[in-house]
């Protein structure tokens, strides 16, 4: 379940209450932490194959770093330190480390650290640096990193993401590149499934209410914020970076496989992912 459910719809998969309502940046961090700790081991069994041990891919739509270059040129990213926030199992770290760079893998979540661990020590090592800790109070010095990256992490769980904006500044280099993907905002007003219903307009897209499941006392369990596209922009904006790009994956001839409500029926007419590429001032 995603933040195009109807509000006030039921979780088929384990009865949490699914609504539109306020989430503050601690219920949001808390929800977030013990979400993926409970449902890393599931993510990874559905996704992993896909996302491999050591692919950086942007999206479900399957646009890689290799390709994209959002970063810049692989072969200039020997020595560079590089921050991926929301890493989940850390699979575009190990990519950014094979091509020399030294990355560190932040997750808000210890059990899919966890994750990252076993695929290393699987691999025979070497190990990926890895920090537990929210993405809006980053545990580094000020300018401590080259690069900064995100792959559908972190950014649209956070509820102050122009804090996490600025947090990522702090600790980026002057000239640092931060770059990031999340669901294109456009998508937060449609349905989120992958047939004819995922296509019709059901919400507005200015509705920056949070997505919200919930457990029978109330308490969050699951919290998506919303951010338009502008938004965002001006997020980045005040923080004193400077967009460079803005890229919308188109959904490649080929790929038939479905995550979520991403498809190739509604990647041939909506956006699913935007990839945001912003320079520190």
């Amino acid at each position: 379940m995603t933040a195009d459910t109807p509000p006030g719809q039921f979780d088929e998969d384990d009865d949490d209450l699914a609504l539109r309502r306020d989430a503050a940046p601690e219920e949001s961090s808390r929800a977030s932490r013990h979400w993926w700790d409970r449902n890393a081991d599931d993510y990874q069994d559905e996704h992993g194959e896909f996302l491999g041990d050591d692919r950086f891919t942007w999206c479900p739509e399957g646009l890689d770093e290799a390709d994209a270059r959002l970063l810049g040129d692989p072969a200039e990213l020997k020595g560079r330190d590089v921050l991926e926030i929301g890493a989940g199992a850390a699979q575009c770290s190990r990519w950014l480390a094979a091509r020399g760079a030294r990355p560190v893998a932040l997750d808000i979540s210890f059990r899919q650290l966890q994750h990252s661990r076993r695929i290393d020590l699987g691999r025979g090592g070497p190990l990926v640096p890895v920090v537990q800790a929210d993405a809006a109070v980053l545990p580094f010095a000020d300018a401590s990193f080259d690069l900064a990256c995100s792959a559908y992490g972190a950014v649209p769980f956070s509820a102050d993401t122009a804090e996490l904006m600025r947090e990522v500044h702090r600790v980026l280099r002057p000239g640092g590149r931060w770059a990031f993907s999340v669901t294109h905002p456009i998508r937060w007003a449609f349905p989120d499934e992958p047939g004819v219903e995922g296509l019709t307009a059901t919400a507005s897209y200015f509705d920056r209410t949070p997505y919200v499941e919930q457990d029978e006392q109330g308490r969050a369990t699951y919290v998506e914020h919303h951010r338009t596209i502008g938004d965002r922009v001006r997020e980045l904006a005040g923080a004193g970076f400077q967009l460079i790009d803005l890229v919308e994956p188109e959904w490649p001839e080929g790929l038939e496989q479905e995550w979520g409500g991403w498809s190739p029926l509604r990647g041939r007419h909506l956006p699913g992912t935007a990839i945001f590429v912003a320079r520190r001032g």
